[in-house]
């Protein structure tokens, strides 16, 4: 007798197990933390309620940030919208009437919820936005605090276009899964306002390699990349002789015009020493046909293009300054190029990413030549190598600390003409 032919039985379904009665709260604790971005899940809970009955019409939500130029973030949501769009809300608005006369200003303060019916003949219109809605066909109104742990206060609101507007189940619900929504907000928010600082005060380059785990004293990299360096004439006259308010209006204004130019034009700016900038455009190391070594022409051109951009943002600046009868301000700024250490240095409470490396300190010497030569805008040899800027040698000039001397070029008006970045 054959034996019989045994078959394992099929596999049970996997499930994933439930956490909550409601299939919106579920998702929120099981599935909501893939969603990678805060307009996509805003945009994902508005469709969940839509489709399970809710009449949402219109969702916004104010996340406020840590940022030295946006209060936060705004995000609204219509039906027809696959994501909410982001709004990001810069400073100013605080002290605007669309602001101080909004529902989302007294849910910040600790207002706690608002209803408002908007289609009732006894509806309370006691904020502008209502009237919009109303008129935009909104029926029901209600905004709600999102907490977060700090003790932050965000806002949400949903409008509806329905006759019926928001049941009374409904408002329960949103108050059932607020506090998990509020959990997932405040990780993304977080997670925002880490890079944003990072990238704020460590630049979007050195931002992203601490984010990718670049935190430990003596992590570094080898680059080559060309140099920036730059600072201000005159400053420490400037210093004493006018308050620190208005002093420090003008070292803005300078490193609007300096490190600004570097950012627009793809460098970053690793440092702001006093009135002083350390900047770098990094790049990949190339030999050309000759057997030397150089820079990509891209990282080259984007530093050439930044100096003629600073350059043309001081002028402008100084036409204001002279029309307000203010003295002009004045700068000094060296380019170099070469290898260089860019890594996290300091003490284990207090590290920084810089570059490290002779090249750097050549480029602060070539800028330190600046006001004796009598030019804006100095070069290297090895920088001008790599650039098809209209130059002018200098000759060879020893610079401190270096061993050889070094050949240094002025960066002449684009037109050729006489030079007119000499100064008295």
């Amino acid at each position: 007798m054959t034996d019989s032919i045994r078959t394992k039985p099929p596999a049970a379904p996997v499930t994933k197990p439930s956490w909550h009665p409601d299939p919106l709260l579920d998702w929120l604790m099981v599935e909501g933390w893939n969603v990678s971005s805060t307009n996509r899940l805003l945009a994902e809970v508005c469709r969940r309620l839509t489709s399970d009955g809710m009449p949402v019409w219109r969702m916004r939500c104010l996340i406020r940030t840590l940022h030295p130029q946006v209060i936060g973030n705004s995000y609204t949501w219509h039906p027809d919208q696959e994501m909410a769009e982001e709004f990001s809300a810069p400073l100013e608005i605080l002290e605007t009437p669309a602001y101080l006369n909004n529902p989302f200003a007294r849910i910040v303060e600790g207002a706690g919820r608002i209803r408002r019916k908007l289609t009732d003949s006894d509806s309370k219109f006691d904020f502008p936005v209502l009237e919009q809605l109303r008129d935009e066909g909104g029926t029901d109104y209600v905004a709600l605090p999102v907490p977060f742990s700090d003790g932050t206060i965000n806002a949400i609101s949903l409008t509806s276009d329905e006759p019926r507007g928001f049941a009374d189940g409904d408002l329960h619900r949103l108050g059932d899964i607020l506090p998990a929504l509020s959990r997932l907000l405040e990780v993304q928010a977080m997670r925002r306002t880490a890079a944003i600082l990072l990238d704020t005060y460590l630049g979007k380059r050195t931002g992203e390699r601490v984010l990718k785990g670049l935190v430990k004293r003596g992590d570094g990299v080898d680059i080559h990349a060309v140099i920036w360096f730059c600072d201000m004439r005159d400053s420490t006259r400037l210093a004493e002789s006018m308050s620190r308010e208005a002093f420090l209006a003008i070292l803005n204004d300078f490193f609007d015009c300096l490190a600004g130019a570097v950012v627009d034009n793809g460098g970053e700016v690793l440092s702001f020493i006093g009135d002083a900038a350390l900047a770098i455009f990094p790049t990949d190391k190339t030999v050309d046909a000759e057997g030397s070594c150089c820079t990509a022409p891209v990282a080259c051109g984007q530093a050439l293009a930044a100096a003629r951009d600073a350059q043309a943002r001081m002028e402008s600046l100084n036409r204001l300054r002279g029309d307000r009868g203010e003295p002009p301000i004045d700068f000094g700024l060296g380019l170099h190029i070469g290898d260089l250490i860019y890594g996290n240095i300091g003490i284990p409470g207090r590290l920084q990413f810089t570059v490290i490396g002779a090249a750097a300190n050549e480029a602060a010497r070539i800028e330190g030549l600046c006001k004796k030569l009598g030019h804006r805008i100095l070069l290297s040899a090895e920088f001008a190598h790599c650039t098809e800027g209209k130059l002018l040698s200098l000759g060879q000039h020893q610079l401190a600390g270096v061993g050889a001397p070094m050949e240094v070029l002025a960066l002449l008006p684009e037109d050729g003409s006489a030079d007119s970045q000499a100064r008295q």
